[in-house]
């Protein structure tokens, strides 16, 4: 059966509507692994000898224990917000005679062999057989290596119960980052030493190999956990049932001061309120308005001026990004119906301009407190929201002209990638990266001052010249309609 169901999964990869079109993410995606493997390799081939080097009065092996509380916790926070339980499509399965159980066996099974996990590998084995060829007792060093792999594996399934349990909860993503920034501001206190205590069990481990038992039981319960927990979601109709939910009309007359886009503005902002998906846009807007908090209380990043306009761009933009990098595709579901209606896609698209546009002056506003970091800092931003209103919103619009991903808005909000793309990965270039480029130019160049009426003056020209500009976006997006219509239609 294990067979059959991968000789499923095969045929899935490359008879899906989709491979060619993210094809150049998936390699994008396998250098980003390469990476990561090699970073990794260097970590466990250089490990030994560096922390040998840097405490030679004490034991390597008894350093790294020590310090693998931070590497679980931080582990388990990066799992969370990266990884996803692998699926398959389940529902055709049902209605033949397989069992469940072998089913979510497969499911979790495949889960084991993921990225996540065999990546820890090819540090925890370099350093293991450095140990070993140091005189290090063979038996108790493969004992240890392996309770790091169970560890490893423990931390896969702990990831998939707390998902579990805070998938259909708004900010789902709160709970675990309240949890472990608890744990280590515990162990930062000296309140509670679990650096001590991990690095102790491990210790142990080492010495008394029999003790491998306590992680191996403690990894059986979380699988059964997650046996239980995944069958009982394991059936035809478990996403049938809809939720009744009172919806609250709010009094939106006010977008009838815009015009002619008022009627697409309602419907942008009931979208962007009515579902988990948009709604991450909203509160991202809180993580961007104090995105400078990290920095400029930071005395490291004082004398590093350009990093004033990264953060000017970043926290008046920060809702510019978060919604406009989807469009068109939050109209995924019903964009069909949406092109056959008697509509201009001037307005349509106009009406996506004008909520990005005003949503960079209020963050600017809002951000204004942080004169208290000094004048350059507020007119660094002030040059910002200027460059976010006059070319990003465009650069942001042009590049949806190019997504083809289409979005479901009723999935989970927090850190959800399904949707994104190629253009996604590539349009953060000019947000972000262009305008500090040209400020650091010509700030190291002439100065603070000039390099902030660069921003403003290119922000300036493309507010002049919006209306050309629009009509240049508008046809590239009356050139590709029927492309993500089909695009949308067909991509799952």
């Amino acid at each position: 059966m294990i067979k059959r169901f991968l000789s499923l999964e095969w045929k899935a990869f490359f008879r899906s509507a989709s491979f060619g079109k993210s094809l150049g993410i998936k390699i994008f995606m396998g250098f980003l692994s390469l990476y990561f493997i090699a970073m990794f390799l260097a970590m466990g081939v250089g490990l030994y000898p560096v922390l040998k080097k840097t405490f030679p009065e004490k034991d390597p092996l008894i350093l790294v224990n020590s310090m693998l509380f931070f590497w679980i916790i931080g582990d388990l926070v990066f799992r969370f917000f990266f990884q996803k339980l692998p699926v398959m499509s389940v529902k055709p399965l049902l209605t033949l005679p397989v069992k469940r159980s072998k089913v979510v066996n497969y499911v979790l099974g495949k889960s084991a062999v993921s990225f996540f996990n065999y990546v820890s590998l090819f540090a925890i084995i370099p350093f293991g057989i450095t140990l070993i060829t140091k005189d290090y007792p063979v038996t108790n060093v493969l004992i240890w290596m392996l309770a790091l792999i169970i560890v490893v594996l423990i931390i896969n399934f702990l990831n998939f119960i707390i998902e579990s349990f805070s998938a259909e909860k708004e900010l789902s993503f709160l709970p675990i980052v309240v949890v472990a920034g608890g744990l280590y501001a515990l162990n930062h206190f000296d309140v509670i030493s679990f650096n001590d205590i991990i690095g102790s069990a491990f210790n142990a481990i080492y010495d008394s190999p029999i003790l491998i038992v306590v992680p191996l039981l403690i990894l059986i319960v979380c699988y059964i956990i997650n046996f239980k927990l995944l069958k009982q979601k394991l059936f035809l109709d478990s996403g049938l049932k809809t939720k009744i939910k009172e919806v609250n009309a709010s009094n939106l007359e006010w977008t009838k001061n815009f015009g002619d886009i008022a009627p697409f503005m309602q419907l942008d902002l009931k979208l962007i309120w009515r579902n988990k998906r948009t709604k991450s846009s909203v509160w991202m807007i809180a993580m961007g308005l104090l995105y400078g908090l990290f920095i400029y209380t930071n005395p490291q990043f004082k004398t590093m001026t350009p990093f004033y306009v990264f953060v000017g761009v970043f926290s008046t933009g920060i809702f510019l990004m978060n919604f406009g990098q989807f469009i068109p595709a939050w109209d995924s579901s019903y964009y069909k119906l949406l092109m056959s209606q008697n509509l201009k896609y001037e307005q349509y698209l106009k009406s996506k301009f004008t909520l990005m546009a005003v949503s960079v002056l209020i963050m600017f506003v809002l951000g204004i407190p942080y004169v208290f970091f000094g004048w350059k800092v507020l007119f660094a931003h002030f040059a910002a929201a200027i460059y976010n209103i006059g070319v990003n919103t465009h650069v942001i619009l042009l590049g949806g002209s190019y997504n083809r991903k289409k979005i479901d808005l009723d999935k989970k909000a927090a850190f959800n990638y399904q949707g994104t793309g190629a253009v996604q990965w590539l349009i953060g270039i000019p947000l972000l990266l262009l305008p500090m480029g040209l400020f650091a130019a010509f700030y190291f160049l002439i100065g603070f001052e000039i390099a902030c009426l660069v921003l403003i003056i290119l922000g300036v020209v493309g507010i002049v010249f919006h209306q050309k500009l629009m009509k240049t976006i508008t046809q590239k997006y009356l050139d590709s309609k029927y492309k993500m219509i089909d695009a949308f239609d067909h991509d799952n």
